[in-house]
């Protein structure tokens, strides 16, 4: 008698049965073409399309959908649910939904969210991992699991065991309500440690003051009410500090708040004190700094407008959204539809929360258009946009080469994979 196993990290060795239909949901043959020009560039009369040449669908994306789609095919007739969004983009998640995998909330406690499941269920972990709470109880309830969590992540969760271990609080540089830096933060908890996360350098600044003594530890109970772990005390969980980091912020801002609350604790506390109680490691992901080391470069050469491709809710976007908007007029998209004209696009501003709708945002006359994509945006989304620009400008794309016809309506049945394009 065999013992069916419950639990799965390495998928199920079914890439070749999947790759198909991979390669129909998120291929891009004019992607493929520009990638394989070795140039990222493409050029017709009065429109300059450059792309970055870091951009896209990361190794942990990668693996995380490709694991899913082999769930489906190895589990073909069970109840499938994943917690919460594989990755950050509307239209891979909205795949997933049309092969039937059904999504759980991650906002709600383990007892809520789970309800309704049982053992015969099959539950796949998102690839950006989930909180120690929410996989006791998922083990608890004998349910199949397909953990697709990103190896970058799970770097910074023995970092952060690591210190808790030793004492250290973490202080974490995150959005404290994304669902990594809460999984990152529970593996604090669950060592009987403490943490803090910091959005940003005014909020590190803020850490720092304390530390200095020129603000009080109720300003920091105030400030981080929910950024902080329960119980949290400035004044005896800040005198050994840990940092760390949500793998897709900003690379340049996670460093600049480790030199900078490193250098605060040696000016308070002296060198010494410094080396027993202050610890910092490098653990931004090196898709996430390849992406934006990327983005500098394209600027640099020089774009008259940015268009960055991404889910609004994907952190990895919006900072490369942030680094455009500091050199150029950027627009943060999430799809070809947003580009209503070449007058009209909508978009989500950096720091908003909103989606407006911008007039006038692709100059008239010869323009040069940069392009890039979070880590979570398929080929596929870039060059759906790439074609849709290029059918304002009234260019067709029929006549690019290797470029199939746009099919009237990108849709398919549950399982099979979409027209490539």
């Amino acid at each position: 008698m065999t013992t069916e196993l419950r639990y799965f990290q390495k998928g199920f060795g079914l890439k070749a049965e999947v790759q198909d239909q991979l390669l129909g949901d998120y291929h891009s043959t004019l992607v493929a073409k520009l990638k394989e020009s070795g140039r990222y560039e493409l050029s017709v009369p009065g429109l300059t399309l450059r792309v970055a040449r870091e951009f896209g669908f990361c190794y942990g994306v990668d693996r995380a959908i490709d694991y899913a789609y082999e769930t489906r095919r190895k589990f073909p007739d069970r109840r499938i649910f994943l917690v919460g969004e594989i990755i950050h983009n509307p239209g891979v998640n909205e795949r997933l939904t049309q092969m039937g995998i059904e999504f759980l909330t991650g906002d709600e406690a383990p007892e809520i969210a789970f309800a309704g499941l049982t053992a015969d269920d099959v539950v796949i972990i998102p690839a950006f991992g989930v909180t120690t709470s929410q996989m006791a109880s998922l083990r608890a309830l004998g349910c199949v699991l397909v953990d697709t969590t990103c190896g970058s992540v799970l770097n910074v969760w023995k970092r952060v065991e690591r210190y808790a271990r030793d004492g250290y609080t973490s202080v974490i540089h995150g959005k404290h309500y994304h669902e990594e830096t809460q999984a990152t933060a529970s593996r604090a908890l669950a060592h009987g440690a403490h943490y803090l996360v910091v959005r940003d350098m005014e909020e590190a600044e803020l850490v720092c003051e304390f530390v200095r003594g020129t603000v009080g530890a109720d300003v920091l109970r105030q400030r981080f009410t929910s950024a902080a772990s329960p119980g949290f005390d400035p004044e005896k969980h800040l005198q050994r500090i840990g940092v760390a980091n949500q793998t897709t912020m900003l690379m340049s801002e996670s460093l600049a708040i480790a030199r900078r609350l490193e250098a605060v604790v040696r000016e308070a506390s002296g060198e010494e004190y410094a080396k027993a109680n202050f610890l910092s490691f490098d653990t931004i992901c090196s898709a996430t700094q390849d992406r934006q080391d990327a983005v500098v470069k394209l600027l640099d050469e020089g774009v008259d407008v940015m268009v960055v491709i991404g889910g609004y809710n994907s952190s990895n976007t919006t900072h490369l959204a942030a680094m455009s908007g500091r050199f150029a007029p950027s627009f943060h998209i999430d799809g070809p539809d947003e580009i209503v004209s070449l007058e009209r696009i909508h978009h989500q501003p950096y720091g908003s929360k909103e989606r407006v709708t911008g007039e006038g945002w692709l100059p008239t006359g010869p323009v040069t258009i940069g392009l890039t994509a979070g880590a979570s945006t398929p080929n596929r989304t870039v060059g759906e946009v790439i074609m849709r620009i290029l059918e304002l400008r009234g260019i067709s794309t029929d006549l690019l080469p290797g470029v199939a016809p746009k099919p009237a309506a990108v849709t398919a049945k549950k399982g099979e994979p979409l027209p490539i394009l």
